[in-house]
């Protein structure tokens, strides 16, 4: 990395490297991560700012859309949208996901290089909205790119402006949620807008990064001809980066979780996407030229 961005490495202060902390050390929380829970409110928020340490709701090894091959998927805590459909409302507060040391999430990754290798996998960070911990999720990247391990970034692209061109330069792969076409439709599914997900599907384009856009269709809310066609007009801007467009059927798995959270779920009542639809909203990206899954 440049001159430009300087990273500082923990203190022994901030972690608290002392008698009573040990006895405050989490072990196995994350399936065996080291979490440094010892921090008080001002030394998290310093050592999350330098990306010491990054706030993981959980992880998994899979091999899903989360990109190509066996991956470990991390998923990050902290999210500024609220999408109405969103499948892990507990990834909404940073504050309940658990801190992990960054040399620790390094090595855990690069554990797995020899599967990666052979199946063409690599590690995903997703969320919550990985772009909130830009950092922490930058300085992995940076390390295990380093090592041959191929990274991909699943976002919003909402928080782009956190991820400078330098820390895009270590991303092989973006995920990029296109949640609607245009900003009334938007505003209704995540609460903000539009805009920062064009600029930053863009930046990619314009870095020779490649992006498998992602778009989630639900019945009455974001399957309007006039939407979906905005969509396709948005992903034409950063074109020579789409690999493909994954239209995501809406389902009812994250309805449990909203309910134990005692969050009212706006899409109660709604019902799948019928063949019919998903077959309409497909050609209708087929027909600008994009491959559709």
């Amino acid at each position: 990395m440049s001159d430009a961005v300087q990273f500082r490495t923990t203190t022994q202060h901030m972690l608290k490297e002392s008698k009573v902390y040990a006895k405050h050390i989490l072990m196995g929380g994350l399936s065996g991560f080291e979490s440094p829970i010892g921090l008080d409110r001002h030394d998290r928020i310093d050592a999350l700012r330098t990306g010491d340490i990054g706030f993981v709701h959980s992880w998994d090894i899979n091999t899903s859309v989360d990109g190509p091959g066996t991956r470990m998927t991390v998923f990050l805590s902290g999210c500024p949208l609220r999408c109405q459909f969103c499948q892990n409302p507990d990834t909404w507060k940073m504050r309940d996901g658990k801190p992990v040391y960054l040399q620790d999430m390094i090595k855990r990754v690069t554990r797995y290089k020899d599967v990666f290798q052979n199946t063409g996998g690599g590690v995903t960070f997703s969320g919550g909205e990985s772009l909130m911990q830009s950092a922490f999720v930058s300085r992995v990247f940076h390390a295990v790119h380093e090592n041959g391990i191929h990274t991909c970034l699943d976002t919003s692209g909402f928080l782009s402006k956190n991820f400078t061109d330098e820390m895009i330069e270590d991303v092989d792969l973006c995920l990029l949620d296109v949640k609607s076409g245009d900003e009334k439709t938007y505003y209704e599914v995540t609460g903000s807008q539009l805009a920062p997900t064009i600029e930053f599907g863009q930046r990619l384009n314009k870095a020779g990064k490649k992006i498998w856009v992602r778009f989630v269709l639900v019945p009455g809310l974001t399957d309007s001809v006039e939407n979906v066609e905005n969509v396709a007009n948005i992903c034409e801007t950063f074109r020579g980066a789409v690999e493909h467009i994954d239209v995501l059927p809406f389902h009812q798995l994250g309805r449990p979780k909203w309910h134990e959270m005692n969050i009212p779920y706006p899409l109660e009542h709604t019902e799948s996407p019928s063949k019919g639809l998903k077959q309409r909203v497909r050609s209708q990206f087929e027909t600008h030229g994009f491959k559709v899954y």
